[in-house]
């Protein structure tokens, strides 16, 4: 079957039925089971929310490509979802998933790549800011993977996996990962992780009535100050702040590692958490950045700047990497479990620059004094969808997106080297685009180094390096406070 008759195809369809016959028809394969899109899973197939997860992964190898082949075939076994696409119904504009048949070699990329370039750092940079600005074809199950084969600073080769954020969240895709990897000193071994990545639930325990009250209202505020922000609540125009139609624009992602050690010797200084001192890096990063951007234009840093970060928090009881599940209908780390946070971030000037890791471990306690997550998951998922349809609640979650300045998500990676489809890691950098939001930071640890991955709109943030050197230059600045010693530009 040509690709024009198909496509006429496609377009002649009326119903699902029409559709799920057409892919049967297209992949010669008879009848496939279907099943519903879930509400998380619908939100990213809502007018102006197309978002990619998109994971960097840098080997110290060259990338065998029958090698990667093997271990793809074995992640659509072990992972139907990623061979289904989705469908819909024009009539009633329900979507639901559509087993198919996968070809491997329509998602795997392996591009020519002059080995005696300038810059290959610059031209892996310039690859993955041109996939930004692209979508997968919806014909086809809504993944693929890039090998760029060519030496950088830090791989002898480079793969991209990208997927769309409709078939699981952040944590389902790392898992997915980490259940096919294995340690780089035992292949039979599955990686280790920090706490064995349990969810970082509130531990707060109400033990007397004021205890209780306090969570109560500390739940509540934060849940009316979540459904402002979804109307009218607008953080302060700065320029971080991104302009309308940042979702559609191309995205610049770079990362920045820093020293694990450095970061514990701040937290153990202030006994905080490494979440802890990786927000206050944050605040005294962008007090630099926003610092230097108004001096640009000859302005003032505008008093009491309200800024926040919209996070997705995860709520599953743990996201331990199961290597036994034979389907994700068996592993509880699939779909989408997770509530919202809106976490102020203060960007005010302080002279000892401990005071940010203290200020924001003041906040992440508030935090855990309420059970804010689920009270918004509540709000998101099940109120207004259920109470006003998709579209209500899509405009309304973006708006949240909108009304913020920017995304942050902070996960704990492996503790020793790992192999990922078969090479040995040199690092891992997951990021997103697609986002309504001009900045986007992930932050993963790694062995011995935690990574910054920044994913920024290149018209809201257009130097997203010298942001990197501010997140590293603020951390340089908070741990020689901590030693109490003179601190020296490095």
């Amino acid at each position: 079957m040509g690709k024009t008759q198909s496509l006429n195809l496609l377009k002649g369809a009326k119903t699902i039925e029409d559709t799920v016959r057409y892919v049967c028809l297209k992949e010669g394969e008879g009848d496939h089971e279907h099943e519903p899109l879930s509400a998380g899973a619908r939100f990213f197939h809502e007018p102006g929310f197309n978002v990619y997860i998109l994971t960097k992964i840098g080997s110290k190898s060259s990338f065998d490509i029958d090698r990667t082949k093997a271990y793809l075939i074995q992640m659509i076994d072990k992972y139907p979802c990623f061979s289904q696409v989705v469908v819909k119904d024009k009539e009633s504009g329900s979507m639901k998933w559509v087993h198919t048949h996968v070809n491997i070699d329509d998602h795997l990329i392996v591009p020519d790549i002059e080995q005696n370039m300038d810059s290959s750092d610059q031209f892996i940079e310039d690859y993955i800011s041109n996939l930004t600005v692209t979508c997968i074809d919806n014909l086809k199950p809504l993944w693929d993977v890039h090998i760029l084969n060519t030496r950088t600073s830090d791989a002898q080769g480079t793969c991209i996996f990208r997927a769309h954020h409709s078939l699981g969240d952040g944590l389902s895709f790392m898992s997915m990962l980490l259940s096919l990897s294995r340690k780089a000193s035992d292949p039979e071994a599955l990686p280790t992780l920090p706490m064995n990545m349990k969810a970082h639930h509130h531990t707060t325990t109400a033990t007397n009535v004021i205890s209780f009250c306090m969570v109560l209202w500390n739940t509540f505020v934060a849940l009316m100050l979540f459904v402002f922000t979804t109307m009218f609540l607008k953080d302060t125009e700065t320029p971080m702040k991104a302009s309308t139609g940042v979702e559609d624009r191309r995205r610049r992602i770079v990362t920045r590692s820093v020293s694990l050690a450095d970061i514990k010797l701040v937290k153990n200084a202030v006994n905080a958490t490494v979440n802890d001192v990786i927000v206050g890096v944050i605040q005294a990063g962008f007090n630099r950045y926003l610092k230097r951007r108004y001096e640009e234009i000859n302005s003032p840093v505008p008093e009491n700047i309200l800024l926040r970060a919209m996070i997705s928090y995860n709520l599953r009881a743990s996201v331990n990497v199961d290597a036994s599940a034979k389907n994700t209908n068996e592993n509880e780390t699939w779909g989408y479990k997770v509530g919202y946070i809106l976490l102020p971030f203060n960007v005010k000037h302080r002279s000892d620059p401990l005071d940010y890791v203290r200020e924001a471990k003041s906040t992440m306690e508030r935090r855990k004094a309420s059970l804010e997550p689920f009270a918004t998951r509540f709000f998101a998922k099940s109120l207004v969808n259920k109470l006003f349809g998709m579209k209500i609640a899509g405009k309304l979650n973006r708006n949240v997106y909108y009304n913020t300045t920017f995304c942050f998500s902070n996960m704990p990676g492996p503790k020793e080297e790992i192999c990922v489809l078969g090479h040995e890691v040199t690092y891992l950098a997951p990021s997103l685009y697609g986002i309504p939001s001009g900045l986007m930071i992930h932050v993963i640890s790694y062995v011995d180094n935690v990574t910054f991955v920044l994913s920024a709109d290149e018209k809201t943030i257009p130097d997203p390096r010298r942001l990197c050197d501010d997140l590293q230059q603020s951390l340089h600045h908070i741990k020689c406070s901590v030693l109490a010693k003179p601190c020296v530009e490095n």
